[in-house]
């Protein structure tokens, strides 16, 4: 039986990203401590805030994340009494979600955390630097997103004059 090859995990690009994304979950919970949110669910707020009366199941495709796992963040969000939940009347299996006041006002607090966390994150690259970073970020996502457990559905149109 042949030896496996000794291989650096520091120069492979699945482990550098796994090891990036404990570290940005990690910030990102040290900035939102005081709120008591999760990744997650800054993402399903941040989401539903963008488009309110959105449903689950697309919900789910907007923060990447399978249905049933999104279907546990809305329940906590919603128990936490900062999402609303109601049957949608076109499709009474359907669910519309909307932020509660205090979703809004939790969301408010938390988008300077999430900044901060977004720039602490890019903080040891220059301007130039973090700009092409996220430039090659979106490229790896964008293209790789087919392979993905719950890939990502098409972008929402941009709002003109944004």
């Amino acid at each position: 039986m042949a030896a496996a090859p000794t291989i650096d995990l520091n120069a492979q690009p699945g482990h550098l990203i796994r090891r990036l994304h404990q570290i940005a979950v990690g910030i990102f919970l040290q900035e939102t401590a005081a709120l008591g949110l999760t990744p997650v669910q800054y993402a399903a707020l941040q989401a539903v805030h963008n488009e309110p009366g959105i449903d689950q199941r697309t919900l789910a495709s907007r923060i990447t994340q399978d249905t049933s796992t999104t279907a546990g963040v809305v329940e906590r969000l919603q128990g936490r009494g900062w999402l609303r939940r109601e049957p949608d009347p076109a499709d009474r299996r359907a669910r519309r979600l909307t932020l509660t006041e205090a979703g809004t006002a939790l969301l408010a607090q938390a988008v300077p955390a999430m900044r901060r966390a977004q720039a602490r994150i890019l903080e040891p690259l220059s301007a130039e630097e973090q700009a092409l970073c996220m430039q090659l970020l979106q490229r790896l996502v964008q293209h790789n997103n087919p392979h993905s457990r719950a890939p990502a559905g098409p972008p929402r149109p941009r709002p003109r004059g944004r």
